[in-house]
């Protein structure tokens, strides 16, 4: 989005002295507004202070950085107003009401966009899904006037999407067309949505989160801004400037006067003392060649000139003495070894001299009035990094002339009227002005996000440049239209009415891929309110917080957006965690809290984080979860039936009901993994036994259901309205695209050969080489069956009785022109289908399955049997058999025999297994554990 087009974003005034209407109420100008509510949040704090997740500061700290009622920096106690609010204006302007009728499908096609957007740009943060991407979620899902929830709302970029959805030209850069009714078309020319704003809440346990959040669609007026900005910029660049000058060493003149030039920015590099003779160099020195632009793994002692590693030397140590404290603390010794400087727009490069070290020395001694940080730096699983450096205090990330501008800076905007937007622009340049920006010599250097590692040749970056360009970056947003109301607190308990909201999209922390509260930590000290790690949803040692925990903290966020999402509606979870054991306590978390998930696709944001780059196992494109609130209507009737098998179809035709019709790209169809026969029986399963309902049905009986009760097609089943559409699409296509899979246990084992067989039946001989290459992942304690047994147990295979089944049939005649229009009795058809195996029609299905279920429940057994002999974990087993032994005990009300087995697998077998972690985890519960 280009600077013309984001002029165009909207026909936003900007606030003026005019009267303003807020929540019925009208005011003299915004000022006045704004005072009113700030004196009503201040009565109501200490109601607030009850709300978990209230954040850690001043009271007027807290008052100062709100804009109450749309932005409170703790919980928002306004938020029901507003929803009352635009539900009238919904009803009064676009005619709608609760009882509207509402159908969509999940989203399901995979999104891709880029992370260069200005609004994407203006201001970092630790992961931030492009609000392009959620655009095209909320367009699917909502209607205009609609409103939408994030939990965990980070940058605010849900917001951001919600207010675009009335933009023409933010909906046209998606592809998306209009129709002369004011319907957005997409690629295709098909109806997807109605064009006009939705409303969204924001909430997030980080005041720095909230702040972005609402900094980036601000009312302020900018223009006003503007000028202050600029004009205290320029007033202290006049007064430090000196701390930002170098004399010019090539200038070619033989005058006497000096050239000076502009300081771009300083790499340092760290002190080692060498483990051979007690002599300090600096790594600069010893590992860094300029000249053949490269970085040394070994390198000699400059003193001894011993060979050595990096992790061979001992770190420097210096004593320093701040005044603002009046103490004197330690930490690992820097010092300045190449300047970067510019005269005019050409660039030189230098060492220090003696001057330059002079004017360094003379700043850190120095007795300045500058309003920087000063508190501890706090302990954590990340910030730990820092104890290797003797770091323990804030101010100790970043250089003291950058600490001495930004304290200036802070002070001038908190004495002025624009204090949001203030903060907004110097907590944008920050992540560019501390110790973590990395000097690199291919001259891509770069703050380190995600982490706090600081490298051994740290850049020290001009502030002034860097406040400068992030100003730049936010002034091309700064007429985005603010349609949201933002909250600070944690998403455990919400202060929002049930079935209020009609949409949620949200990405939330997941597990230890980031310590939120530890990264944000340097932000929120500039603004001097901070996160509550009481509820913070991660894992983390130094928060005693394990998986387990972790769940339990996510599975109370999810039932809260279960409690105040409306029946029918959907919600739409961004993942982003390469460990099962946390997909799997996410999948828990959501289906404990009564959603019911239908689809899973990928989201690619096109750039990898610290952890995505240098992590092997790391998720490189998200993963996006469609879940949705069942019916009420749905959920009573499941209730009346339990303990009769019509629950699990009442189930499976509400999920049929929600899950989409056909997937096809480019001329290909794609196999709809929960309309199969198998992952319909996993979903009915996992909402019975999540909602305390007893498992009505076998596997095999539902196997053999399913084709009786519904249409189906390729191996998919259909309601019946559903099934013309499907086949009429199908007609399009000429095949089917083959799913990816990774086969680590018996399940996917069992799927790779479905898909094959599916695709082309054929004999053992033909399938084996393959199988064998697909099995090398299989984890160490899946004890999985031989090729032969899978095949005998899953599958049938033609030996020549009878005519030909339909599913070799149709394949060799499709792709063998000879035996083309030949009857499935023919010798020559037959002789070529002999041995050949296949994938058998749902009614064979049933019959193979309760053969499989009972070896399964033999060895399960065998199991118990070798428990109680041994005291031991069990090592090697069957995962299928345990899974059939949980159902079949879950069934019988034994709770304690499947707690007496969970307790004797791996940890990280229960933790990775979504079946085995379900069951266990509510048969504890059922016994009070």
């Amino acid at each position: 989005m280009d600077e013309k087009q984001l002029s165009l974003l909207d026909d936003h005034k900007q606030a003026d002295n005019g009267p303003v209407v807020c929540l019925g109420m009208t005011f003299k100008n915004d000022e006045e507004r704004r005072e009113y509510f700030r004196n009503e949040l201040r009565k109501k704090l200490p109601e607030l202070k009850k709300i978990e997740g209230f954040p850690i500061g001043d009271d007027e700290d807290i008052i100062a950085l709100s804009d109450p009622p749309y932005y409170t920096a703790c919980p928002n106690p306004w938020i029901n107003d507003f929803i009352e609010e635009w539900e009238r204006e919904k009803k009064e302007k676009y005619g709608r009401d609760e009882n509207e009728e509402y159908h969509r499908e999940p989203f399901a096609a995979d999104v891709s966009e880029g992370k260069s957007d200005p609004v994407y740009m203006a201001h970092a943060y630790h992961t931030k899904v492009p609000h392009k991407a959620i655009m095209r979620y909320i367009l699917h899902y909502t209607k205009p006037g609609d409103i939408i929830f994030d939990g965990f709302c980070g940058t605010g970029m849900t917001g951001i999407a919600a207010s675009l959805c009335g933009n023409r030209e933010a909906i046209k850069e998606l592809g998306y067309s209009f129709d002369n009714e004011d319907c957005i078309l997409d690629e295709n020319g098909e109806i997807i949505s109605s064009f006009g704003k939705r409303y969204a809440i924001l909430n997030d346990l980080s005041p720095i989160a909230t702040h972005i959040s609402y900094n980036y669609c601000s009312s302020e007026n900018f223009s006003g801004f503007e000028r202050f900005f600029l004009n205290v910029l320029d007033k202290l660049e006049q007064k430090y400037k000196w701390m930002f000058e170098t004399n010019h060493t090539n200038n070619g003149n033989h005058s006497n006067k000096q050239v000076k030039g502009i300081i771009n920015f300083v790499v340092w590099s760290e002190v080692f003392i060498c483990p051979n003779c007690s002599n300090e160099f600096t790594y600069w020195d010893v590992a860094v060649d300029l000249d053949n632009g490269s970085v040394k793994e070994e390198f000699h002692c400059t003193s001894c000139g011993v060979l050595l590693k990096k992790r061979e030397v001992e770190r420097a140590i210096e004593t320093r003495y701040s005044k603002k404290l009046n103490q004197s603390y330690t930490q690992v010794k820097f010092i300045p070894v190449l300047i970067n400087y510019s005269i005019g727009a050409t660039r030189y490069e230098k060492k220090p001299d003696q001057l330059d070290i002079k004017i360094i020395n003379e700043i850190a001694q120095g007795d300045f009035y500058s309003d920087y940080p000063l508190n501890n730096l706090i302990y954590g699983d990340e910030i730990g990094r820092l104890d290797n450096l003797g770091f323990k205090y804030v101010f100790q990330l970043m250089s003291h002339r950058n600490n001495i501008l930004l304290g200036e800076l802070y002070r001038e905007v908190m004495a002025s009227n624009y204090k949001n937007l203030g903060l907004f622009v110097l907590t944008a340049a920050i992540p560019n002005l501390t110790w973590l920006y990395r000097w690199r010599i291919n001259k891509k250097g770069g703050s380190t996000s995600g982490t706090y590692y600081i490298c051994s040749t740290p850049q020290e970056n001009n502030p002034f440049n860097q406040i400068r360009r992030k100003f730049q970056d936010i002034k091309k947003i700064a007429r985005l239209t603010n349609t949201s109301i933002i909250s600070t607190q944690s998403s455990l308990t919400l202060n929002i009415n049930d079935n209020s909201i009609d949409y949620i999209f949200t990405d939330p922390p997941f597990g230890s891929n980031l310590m939120y509260s530890e990264l944000n930590y340097i932000w929120e000290s500039w603004l001097r309110i901070f996160s509550n790690q009481k509820t913070e949803a991660i894992v983390s040692n130094y928060q005693e917080k394990d998986v387990n925990v972790y769940k339990k903290l996510m599975y109370h966020c999810f039932r809260e957006y279960y409690r105040i999402l409306k029946p029918g509606k959907w919600m739409t979870v961004e993942f982003s965690n390469s460990k099962s054991s946390i997909w799997n306590a996410i999948q828990e978390a959501i289906q404990k809290a009564g959603f019911v998930i239908a689809n899973v696709s990928v989201l690619d944001k096109k750039q990898g984080s610290f952890k995505a780059v240098t992590t092997t196992t790391a998720v490189k494109q998200d993963l996006v979860i469609s879940a949705y609130k069942p019916k009420q209507e749905n959920i009573e009737k499941m209730r009346r039936e339990q303990n009769t098998e019509e629950s699990a179809w009442t189930f499976v035709r509400q999920h049929l009901e929600q899950l989409p019709v056909f997937i096809g790209h480019k001329g290909e169809a794609q196999i709809i993994a929960e309309r199969t026969p198998r992952i319909l029986f996993d979903r009915m399963v996992a909402y019975h036994v999540q909602n305390g309902l007893p498992v009505p049905i076998s596997s095999a009986e539902f196997q053999a259901g399913v084709a009786q009760r519904f249409p189906m097609r390729d191996g998919m089943a259909f309601l019946e309205s559903q099934v013309a559409e499907y086949d009429k699409k199908r007609t399009l296509v000429k095949e089917f695209a083959q799913m990816s899979l990774f086969v680590t246990d018996e399940t996917s084992a069992i799927e790779w050969l479905r898909q094959q067989l599916l695709k082309k039946p054929q004999t053992r001989q033909d399938i084996h080489p393959n199988f064998m290459k697909e099995i090398q992942h299989i984890a160490k304690h899946e004890k999985l069956p031989e090729l032969d047994d899978l095949l005998h147990q899953n599958f049938l295979k033609y030996e020549g009785d009878g005519p030909v089944p339909d599913q070799i049939a149709s394949y060799l005649r499709r792709n063998y022109k000879d035996l083309r229009g030949l009857e499935n009795d023919d010798p020559q058809l037959k002789e070529k289908a002999m041995n050949r195996w296949y994938v058998p029609d749902p009614n064979k299905q049933a019959d193979l399955e309760k053969l499989r279920e009972k070896a399964l429940l033999r060895e399960f057994e065998g199991y118990l049997e070798e428990l109680e002999k041994s005291k031991k974990k069990l090592k090697q087993f069957r995962t299928e058999a345990i899974r059939a032994g949980f159902k079949k005990a879950w069934s019988d009300k034994d709770y304690e025999k499947i707690v007496k087995v969970g307790e004797r697998l791996p940890e990280s077998v229960i933790q990775e297994d979504e079946k085995l972690l379900m069951y266990y985890d509510n048969a504890q519960i059922r016994l009070g554990l």
